[in-house]
């Protein structure tokens, strides 16, 4: 079976002799090939794991030299990594990148929407009318909180971590050693780099599931200020219907710009020049962000407590709580937009399809069985070696026990998924929980302290309307019967012989939960034990807590097991096989290709065309609508400017505003999708048809120019680029 990497140089190859369109088809025929070799319709045990099945997501404290110059033919040494390390940046939730030396800085819109909706000032809506500062002086600062971090160092701390562990006597040791070690290195790396910038964040990682640790040393700029966005209507252009899909035509981009402690724009060394050729299909591109986690190195075990347990849970959650959201803002739209709700309903529905595409990977028998596959080979790999064997022969099987114990809690798991959630859970309830939690502590002598920090808990839940909280309490209503049958005592306290929604209404009619002064004004009386929610709390709290006691340390013993797992990974495959994702910096590589689809070709771009197409071809009021300042066309626009394209570039959550660079470090694009075959890469890196979508530079460019009156903008990131 030929391996992703020879398939990547020949595909380079084939597009360096072979004339367009003719390059193109004779890449897919390649990856056509390797897709049937890869996923055959066979016997489970015939089937084989790919290479990169766990991935290309490269961290830089190992960068893959050699592949990189091999595969690519250019001279990726230490200090290529290091220029592109210090140009991208992590923001909150999302990634970016410097793309001028006065700290101007690129990501996405939807990375940053909730800022933009609070920046609008009385009479302006910037989050449906978009923004552009004309001047610096206009730039607006974002909301306090918001950050930007670069990577400037990265230490192996594993040596030091594994000391500490591997002399403990147990698991709840081994934990406590952890923790203590990890901190000595973080105050240890913050008095080193004291004084680099704004502040210094050090985080210690766990790659491998524990099988090695870094320790990441960030510079972390506090003042940040917005500088331009699009307008919602463009940046999530065809709504969540061509969310998680392609073709694609969004303009999600944002332009922030990072100050220094002295007020001005930072002057920075490190940016990646803006390209202004752009690329083509067949060239390479590298896609630098910080990948949210995946779960792409657990054991099959696991993968199965996801596919029967977990992954429907939360995937059922998400689909009630955005019902929910949705009918508020439909009946009451001006409460929904004083309460910014709309982005938060983009927010839910990303993570529902998210899940949904999850849950489609680990039905899919042909992902389960290269799964299963590359399990084998990793056991086989143990028994091999004996001092392996000694170690972790048993590793794998004792997984594969916790998961059958933590299937045993399936009922409460579903009953209590994301209890934490606060933008998707019903104020009354939340607060009757806390109450309950108080009563109790306060009737076992808790102390002062205890109470008065149950009761802060209590009085810091939001408050939502009445139409909003009435549905999210008739959603949860229903997650208790769907996990413990109508006769179990939690039901049958909270639905009273009712459906949910009659349930929720009667319950709104009789309780103070959903009201914060009453809540305030009686928490230190006598009367709150009796509110008819604070019952359906009091029910709640032993079958939480139960659920709590006999979930944890099943958490924990999983996390040690996997630790174990993780280290002998490390020992069999090296850093050949990059770890899963973990928020932390990555850099991965890919090729601007196009894919079949439904009987077609998806192309490698689109183009301002396919916007007017769609416009015209759904009409006005639907998702692919236009704001006015796209209507009529203006007249300077470039119709033929390429707007998004994809790449094979493996991307997954937190990619979001990630810098799709050149070898020579141009920037090219801005990551912000996937397509819906890509949603498998929670699990597997499937590079046959899944693709990461970005919205092209050059698109950037023609729409500040010609559409947005950003020359400003456009004139600094030009002159950068020569």
């Amino acid at each position: 079976m030929t391996g992703t990497r020879a398939l990547t140089r020949r595909a380079v190859r084939a597009a360096e002799l072979c004339a367009a369109p003719f390059a193109a088809l004779f890449i897919l025929l390649l990856i056509a090939g390797q897709a049937a070799a890869q996923v055959p319709a066979a016997a489970a045990d015939t089937v084989r794991a790919g290479r990169f099945d766990a991935g290309r997501m490269w961290t830089f404290e190992y960068p893959p030299v050699e592949y990189f110059t091999e595969t690519y033919g250019f001279q990726a040494d230490t200090g290529w990594f290091r220029r592109a390390r210090l140009g991208a940046l992590r923001i909150p939730g999302c990634s970016a990148a410097f793309v001028s030396p006065e700290g101007l800085v690129l990501t996405n819109h939807h990375c940053v929407r909730g800022a933009v909706n609070g920046l609008s000032r009385p009479g302006e809506n910037l989050l449906d009318n978009g923004f552009v500062a004309r001047t610096q002086a206009e730039e607006r600062r974002m909301p306090s909180g918001f950050w930007a971090d670069q990577l400037i160092a990265v230490q192996d701390v594993s040596a030091e971590v594994f000391a500490a562990i591997d002399a403990a006597p147990n698991d709840e040791a081994r934990r406590a050693a952890r923790e203590s070690v990890t901190r000595g290195i973080i105050q240890r790396l913050r008095r080193e780099y004291a004084g680099a910038g704004d502040s210094i964040h050090v985080e210690v990682v766990s790659l491998y599931h524990g099988g090695r640790y870094s320790a990441y040393v960030f510079r972390r700029y506090t003042d940040v200020r917005l500088v331009a966005a699009a307008e919602l209507a463009l940046a999530n252009f065809g709504g969540d219907y061509d969310n998680f899909t392609y073709p694609r035509h969004s303009l999600d981009f944002a332009f922030l710009r990072v100050y220094g402690r002295d007020g001005r724009p930072l002057r920075n060394e490190n940016w990646f020049r803006w390209s202004l050729e752009g690329v083509k299909e067949g060239d390479v591109v590298f896609v630098i962000g910080n990948p949210g986690p995946t779960n792409r190195l657990t054991t099959v075990a696991q993968l199965e407590f996801q596919r029967e347990v977990e992954v429907p849970a939360r995937r059922a959650f998400l689909e009630s709580r955005l019902a929910a959201m949705q009918a508020f803002y439909a009946a009451d739209r001006e409460t929904g937009e004083a309460m910014r709700l709309r982005p938060q309903i983009l927010s839910i529905s990303n993570s529902l399809k998210a899940y949904q595409g999850r849950e489609t990977a680990v039905r899919n028998e042909a992902i389960m069985a290269r799964r299963r596959a590359a399990e084998r080979d990793f056991r086989a790999a143990i028994e091999a070696r004996p001092e392996l064997r000694e170690s972790y022969g048993d590793v794998i099987d004792r997984m594969a026990a916790v998961q059958a114990r933590k299937r045993e809690l399936a009922a409460p798991f579903v009953a209590f998924t994301f209890l934490e959630h606060r933008t998707a859970y019903s104020t009354t309830l939340r607060r009757a929980f806390f109450t309950a939690l108080y009563l109790n502590a306060r009737s076992q002598g808790a102390s002062g302290d205890a109470l008065e920090r149950l009761r802060q808990q209590v009085l810091a839940v939001p408050q939502y309307p009445r139409g909003l909280d009435e549905r999210y309490l008739a959603a949860r209503f229903a997650d208790f019967r769907a996990a413990y049958g109508p006769d179990h005592p939690l039901t049958v306290a909270a639905l009273g012989g009712r459906e949910p929604a009659a349930a929720a209404a009667a319950l709104l009619d009789a309780s103070v939960m959903d009201d914060s002064a009453a809540v305030a004004a009686a928490l230190d009386g006598e009367t709150l034990a009796s509110d008819p929610a604070v019952r359906i709390g009091a029910a709640m709290l032993p079958e939480y807590t139960r659920f709590q006691r006999a979930l944890a340390p099943l958490l924990a013993e999983e996390a040690e097991i996997a630790s174990r797992i993780g280290r002998a990974r490390f020992e069999v495959y090296g850093t050949n096989v990059p770890p899963d994702a973990t928020s932390s910096p990555r850099i991965s590589d890919g090729v601007v290709l196009r894919y079949p689809f439904n009987g077609t070709f998806a192309p490698p771009y689109t183009t301002f065309y396919g916007v007017y197409d769609l416009y015209h071809s759904h009409g006005p009021g639907t998702d692919w609508d236009l704001t006015a300042r796209w209507l009529p066309r203006p007249a300077q626009l470039d119709l033929d400017t390429p707007l998004n394209f994809v790449s094979t570039a493996d991307t997954f959550g937190g990619n979001s505003g990630s810098p799709a660079v050149t070898p020579e470090l141009k920037i090219v694009g801005v990551n912000f999708d996937r397509n819906f075959q890509a949603l498998s890469r929670d699990y597997i890196y499937l590079p046959e048809q899944g693709r990461n979508v970005m919205v092209d530079v050059r698109a950037i460019l023609e729409a500040m120019r010609d559409v947005y009156g950003g020359g400003r903008i456009v004139e600094e990131v030009t002159a950068a680029a020569r």
